[in-house]
Parts: structure tokens; sequence; C-alpha cells
């Protein structure tokens, strides 16, 4: 196993050669880029006993600031600083023992890639679509089992065990996101994962600066990168602070004691985001939310500690810089120390402006949500800086809106009320709105298997405020209930060889499936191409006898939606949307393309959503 990982790191830092190997087993990151605008770098150096070394670095425009001895004498912590003029290229960093050098790790400085397609930010243009990279599609079968790795099964019939899915699984299938009106995609996380059990979802990571050997290499992950650029395509990268597997060589080898929060027995967090702004908050309870750890496999990092601030912060920018990545998803938001994520979302938006991010924010309550986000209308007492968030109050309400009764706060009313609170954000559109992903309940099985009630929720996301997010084969009807989350996780039918079905392919899809696929590329090939649904404003009016009726609007075009949650068709008189409907005299039916010539009365059918745009 040992020999093994050796080969496998030899192979990740290329050319970074080692004098001595068991003295010296890793430097990170690895290499580092010239012009970048916080001079800074911290550099985490591993090996047996590296701290009895002094250390010494001869290079025009770098200077070693300051060596970090830590409790643990295994790891030395060395601050650099980047002159704004030094020059690409390598040098050796020389570890000696009583004038003798005992190693040597040679480094490089890279040159950066200037390129306008890089780093280009998520917007409300966009349509995020989420992949469990192992369960989408399988492109290279030679990665599914790693020899050496904690977990070596492969049990497609079991949602537990890994199924096979890469990274060239993904490029393989492009065309068909391209297709569906794609614009971006957001891969569960894609970092090694070499945790023994349940490794396949990748959030308990145990590698900062590799990709999982089973899903590919970090050069894959950057051609991914470079193929959707090429496309005119983005990718998001899902990041996790709160926590690493308990695999990671920090966890199994602690820096410190406090490079995690540390119990007398195992802490489980209690899960309550309202610690954070609670006025009469215990200061256990908090403790517990903030410091109590995920799960039994994922241990909960210390935040306040500096070092490990900046050996999360780097290793992100490291993969912006190397991957030209587009934005990020930040998991778990809420359990995290909010003075960091703040300094974190400074520090990326210094290097990258038109960076983007958002937050998983799984509470209940728009106060509650709004309370994560950047300079927001609650008195929170810090400005994380957060951007947006994944808008579970805008799920909870179109769930509502589609199998609940129509009444004063119910039905449709709850969907109406969730934008109403929009004012409690600095900006709404950047929230990220979704219909399920791979932590609830498939969206299809939510609605009953109603289709009527399925395509009004794609309507909905497809003209809704904010950036939609679409989850793998939503757009084919996949369908489950998350109990336990691993049955929503079901492998894309036709990603593997073999497969039965391709659902890739219209021919491999039933009549109904290739139905909603084709209701799903309308529309969201309709919003790619008409800026009105993009960045136009919305007005929306209270519902009335269970309709619901918003419209998106700008200078040029108005798109009027209405949404019956009746059974039965009803005819909508029209007046008293005069305000937006302005002259107006017929409408366009958006997915039939069919004209209505006469909107001041229009006929509704039951269970269904209209998306019509004004003549």
């Amino acid at each position: 196993m040992k020999k093994l990982y050796a080969v496998l790191f030899a192979l990740f830092f290329g050319a970074n050669l080692f004098a001595q190997l068991p003295k010296l087993q890793r430097v990170e990151p690895a290499f580092w880029w010239t012009g970048m605008k916080n001079p800074k770098l911290q550099l985490l150096v591993y090996g047996k006993d590296i701290s009895a070394n002094s250390v010494a670095i001869n290079y025009d425009g770098v200077k070693l600031v300051e060596v970090h001895k830590v409790e643990n004498p295994n790891y030395l912590f060395l601050d650099l600083e980047l002159s704004s003029d030094v020059k690409p290229g390598k040098f050796p960093i020389v570890f000696s023992s009583n004038n003798k050098k005992q190693a040597e790790f040679v480094y490089e400085l890279k040159q950066r890639v200037k390129n306008d397609q890089l780093h280009q930010g998520v917007n409300t243009k966009d349509f995020i679509y989420l992949i469990m990279p192992d369960r989408f599609a399988n492109g290279d079968k030679t990665n599914d089992v790693v020899k050496g790795m904690n977990e070596t099964a492969l049990k497609r019939d079991s949602m537990f065990y890994r199924h096979g899915g890469d990274l060239q699984g993904i490029i393989n299938h492009l065309d068909y996101l391209q297709e569906l009106g794609v614009t971006t995609l957001w891969l569960n996380p894609v970092l090694e994962n070499n945790q023994p059990k349940t490794s396949y979802h990748g959030y308990a990571n145990t590698e900062n600066y590799k990709i999982d050997p089973r899903f590919g290499t970090n050069e894959l992950y950057k051609k991914l990168v470079d193929e959707c650029h090429a496309r005119g395509m983005k990718v998001i990268k899902d990041l996790v602070h709160n926590h690493f597997g308990t695999e990671h060589f920090t966890i199994k080898d602690l820096p410190m004691k406090n490079w995690i929060h540390q119990w007398p027995e195992y802490t489980k967090t209690t899960y309550r985001e309202q610690v954070h702004f609670d006025p009469y908050v215990s200061k256990r309870d908090k403790d517990l939310m903030e410091k109590g750890w995920f799960d039994k496999h994922m241990a909960d990092l210390d935040q306040t500690n500096v070092f490990v601030r900046n050996y999360l912060t780097q290793s992100h920018i490291w993969w912006i810089e190397y991957a030209g990545l587009d934005g990020f998803r930040l998991d778990t938001y809420a359990y995290n120390n909010l003075e960091f994520m703040a300094d974190w979302a400074g520090k990326v938006t210094a290097e990258y402006p038109n960076f983007t991010f958002f937050g998983e924010t799984w509470v209940h309550g728009v106060p509650n949500q709004a309370y994560f986000t950047e300079g927001n209308k609650i008195n929170q007492g810090i400005d994380t800086k957060l951007q947006g968030v994944t808008d579970f109050q805008a799920l909870w309400g179109i769930n509502e809106a589609l199998t609940g009764k129509f009444g004063w706060m119910d039905g449709l009313v709850r969907l109406y009320n969730v934008f109403a609170n929009d004012y409690l954000y600095k900006d709404p559109t950047r929230n990220v709105v979704f219909l399920d992903n791979h932590d609830i309940s498939r969206f299809y099985s939510v609605v009953g298997e109603d289709f009527s009630k399925y395509k009004s929720g794609i309507a909905w996301l497809l003209t809704t405020r904010g950036i939609p997010q679409f989850y793998y084969g939503t757009e084919i009807l996949m369908k489950n209930y998350a109990n336990p989350d691993g049955l929503v996780r079901d492998d894309f039918p036709g990603g593997w060889q073999g497969d039965k079905s391709n659902k890739f392919t219209a021919t491999g899809r039933s009549n109904k499936e290739n139905e909603a696929f084709n209701y799903v590329k309308k529309l969201a090939n309709y919003r790619k191409n008409n800026d009105v649904l993009q960045t136009g404003k919305m007005m929306q009016f209270i519902p009335e006898e269970g309709i619901y009726v918003y419209f998106r609007y700008n200078d040029l075009k108005t798109v009027m939606v209405i949404m019956n949650s009746n059974a039965e068709e009803k005819i909508l008189p029209t007046k008293r949307f005069a305000e937006r409907i302005l002259s107006s005299t017929a409408a366009k039916n958006v997915v039939t393309e069919e004209m209505i010539n006469d909107i001041r009365t229009i006929k509704v059918p039951g269970t269904s959503t209209l998306v019509l745009e004004l003549q």
C-alpha cells in the first residue's frame, strides 16, 4: 500500500522532487503562481520529525518570513512572501539539521494563465445541472476499483457502494446536457474520499489537492472544465469547509490539538442554525451546533485556528487557478464559523472579483435563511459576504403550492409569501432555486407522480427569480424518496455499458419521458435565449381562488406566468393585472407556441402553469 501511495504521489506532484522521502512526505500546495494579488503563501510541510530541521530558500522574489513549529514535530508551516515581480521558475526548499541537508523539495512558481473565459461567475443567466459523478455515467472502467484504497467494492445493486461513474462519463455526455439547455455543471465533491464506507458521495474528503482516482485525475478534471468553457458552459466546484474525512492525513496525525474540535466522547452537532441569531442562546447550544461533529467519520475543523483557515482558503484558491473554475457551492454553510467564512469570502473575491459562490442553508424560515447572506436587512453583527444561498424556502413554497390546499396562508400563498420576504436580502436574485437535489426526495415523487404538477414545477423553476438548479434525471422523471438519501441517487440509465435502456437518447426514453425532457428543453432554451427571464424584473400578485400570477419583464418583453392549483379549468379575467399587461392584447404560449388572440380572459387548464409571452 505504501509503495502504491508513493507512486501516486510522485505522479501527482510531477517535477517536485524529494531528496529523502522518509524525511519529507508532502508539501502543500505543491506549486503556486506568480502575479497573485495576495503576496502571502503558507506552505504545510509534513514528514517524520521534520520540525527538527532548519529551512532555507534562495530565490529572487521569494522571502521566507517565518517558520512555524507546532505541537506535532511532523509538521512545519512556512510563511512565504512573493514579490510583485517574482519570476516563474523552480527553486529548492532545503531542510537541514546540524548544517547537514536532510531533505529537499523542488518548489515551482507557475505563470498565471490569462483568459476571459475563466472565473466567470455564475448568475441569473445560467441553468445549473447537479450531477453525482458516481451515479451519472461510467466513461472509464479501468478506474472503477483502485487497489490500495480503503473502499474497493463496486456494487451497482447497492445504494451504499460505489457504482463506477466518473469524470470521463460526464465529458462523454456534454452534448446531451447542452441540448437540454444546461449552461453550468455542479458536481458533488470530486476530491479524494478514502473513507472505508460510503465514499461515493464525496462529502468527507481525505485530500485537498487531489481528485479521487476513481473519478479520474486532476488533469482530467481540468479537461472537463476546459471542454465546458469551449462550449460556453461553466463549472461549479462543491466545497466542504466544515469537516474532513477521518482518513485525511491531518486528522490521522493532527498538527495540533485544536486542528479539530475535540470532545471527551463523540459529540454530534444539534443541526440547529437558530443559535447563530437567537438573542437568548445558551453558550452550550451554540458550541454544540458549531463544534459538534456532523457525523462520526467527519472530523469537525476548528476554523478559529489560523493554520486551518490558511490551509482551507489556499486549497480553494489553488483549484480556482488550476482548473479555471467559475463558482463554488459551499456545503453545510450554517455549521461553519461565520467570521472565518467572511474572511474566506473576502480573500476569494479579492483574488477573483467575478467569481461567485452560494451556500447550502438547509433551514426553515426566510429570516433564518437570509441571516447568512451578505448585506442583509437583519442585524447579524457580521457581514458574511455570502452572495447567495440554496433557496430551501422557495422549495418548501413550491412544494406546498403544488401539493397543499389553497388557503389564507397555505397552498400557493406560501409560495407568494416566500418572495414577499425578499426584502430581507441584499440581492435575492443570487439565490439558487431548485426542485430537488442529492439529499431530498425527487420532485416527481413529491408531487405524487402527477405529470401536470411536475410540469407546473418546471415552469416555475425556469421563470421565477434567482438561478435555477436541476438535479440529474429529473428531466426523465427519475423518482424516489430520500429514505434513506441513497434512494434518490440512482444511476442514470444508459450511463453504463450494457444498461437495458439508454435515456440519453430519445429512442431510449418512453413517450412520457420524452415529453418531460422536451418540456424542460423548451423552457430552458427559451430562458437561455431571452434576457427577460434572466435579468428581467419580477412582479407578483396575491393569489386568489387558487390561482397565482406573476410577471417577468424588461423594456423589450413581458412574460406572464399563471399557476392554477385547482383541479378544474378556470377562466381568468385579466383586468386586475392591467398595470403589467399595459397595452398588450395577445400572447404566445412559450411551450406550445400557440397564440391567444384576446387576453382579456385566459382559459387556464386545471393543475397547470401557463408561460405566456405578451404580444
